[in-house]
């Protein structure tokens, strides 16, 4: 079942001079190949740090080892060539040609890769939830053929975030502290927030710290390596464990014109530079954890949130799934199939969850 495909008509047009440049241009050199790459984040967030100091480089090296070839790229990172809402259709449309993005902006097109939001207070361990997502993947081929299918693009890599919790501009205890404040997030985690009675607010992170300073929300949900990087802990100097999970609802993907007229050597290599990319967005993401939580407890104030509040909250969200289900399955898309493997493959890979969410 396709899913009907939403534009941007302001990036419609630069699409097709791009592409355009792109054919007369660079790829059209024999040994020479500049891609574009962008991402609406910058590079401190931990993804799009990696696509640029990793899978740059690593692209690069590989390459020039392995073939006759070279490989350039121009950056737009920061959304210096695309927002963070753009970035899909950057790619469709040529204006980019390897894009960083949030499936969290995309509801419309992409409805069901944010899946793992939908089973909130998963496992924390970004490792595991990329194992998870890669299950997922598997069992569900659309999640990977939709891109090519509908968007004019192959996904090369899906991204795993470090595990969320909340940031606020104040100290809270109980779920009760947090009704009626205005908190900030992307996407379906908004309903983590709406479901507690807190007032949820769509944010972006480029904008976080003026908007958290500006008292346009109070707070985001959000993992620790951005309220160090992005200096969120100066306007939120309060951070709760509160453990809402681990996502892999990112993904990094090529243009289909560009992919096409890669030599095969290129094409080979840039899948395993991809493979590798995907892997260390888990471990990379794990192995900072602590270390950022450490440097948020000198810089702010930091707290695990009771075990109690995390499951009532829990409980709070628990018939959620099950809407979820039946609003994407009406819509065409294997919402049951997608949501069942991913509770089954938490558990078969030891988690335990707080509430066992039902889905139908």
């Amino acid at each position: 079942m396709k899913y009907p495909v939403t534009r941007l008509s302001s990036l419609a047009a630069l699409g097709i001079v791009a592409t355009s440049l792109l054919t007369a241009g660079s790829i059209a050199q024999a040994d020479t190949f500049t891609l574009r790459i962008a991402s609406g984040h910058p590079p401190g967030v931990v993804y799009a740090g990696l696509m640029k100091n990793y899978f740059e480089p690593e692209l690069m090296a590989r390459v020039e080892a392995r073939t006759e070839h070279t490989i350039n790229f121009i950056e737009g990172y920061s959304g210096s060539i695309v927002k963070v809402a753009e970035t899909l259709e950057g790619v469709q449309n040529g204006i980019i040609d390897i894009g960083g993005f949030c499936y969290c902006f995309e509801p419309s097109n992409l409805p069901l890769h944010a899946f793992q939001t939908m089973l909130p207070f998963g496992t924390m361990d970004p490792t595991i939830s990329l194992k998870i997502a890669q299950e997922v993947y598997a069992a569900v081929p659309y999640l990977t053929d939709v891109f090519e299918e509908q968007y004019n693009q192959k996904l090369l890599a899906r991204i795993a975030d470090a595990g969320y919790n909340l940031g606020t501009s104040f100290d809270w205890d109980t779920v009760e502290d947090l009704q009626g404040v205005k908190i900030s997030g992307a996407g379906l985690n908004l309903n983590w927030l709406r479901y507690a009675g807190v007032i949820p607010v769509q944010g972006s992170l480029p904008e976080a710290y003026t908007g958290i300073r500006t008292h346009v929300y109070e707070g985001w949900i959000m993992f620790p390596s951005a309220w160090v990087q992005l200096n969120l802990y100066e306007v939120g100097p309060y951070y709760t464990m509160i453990g809402f999970g681990s996502i892999t609802w990112h993904g990094l993907t090529i243009n289909m014109n560009t992919w096409n007229r890669l030599p095969p050597e290129i094409q080979e290599i840039l899948l395993e530079v991809s493979a590798d990319f995907e892997e260390k967005t888990g471990s990379n993401n794990k192995e900072r954890y602590a270390g950022d939580v450490e440097t948020l407890a000198e810089l702010i104030t930091v707290k695990e949130l009771d075990p109690e509040v995390r499951t009532n909250w829990a409980l709070s969200l628990k018939d959620w799934p099950k809407e979820m289900v039946a609003e994407l399955e009406a819509r065409g898309l294997p919402a049951k199939l997608v949501l069942e493997t991913a509770l089954e493959s938490a558990e078969r890979l030891g988690y335990t969850w707080p509430v066992r969410y039902e889905l139908e």
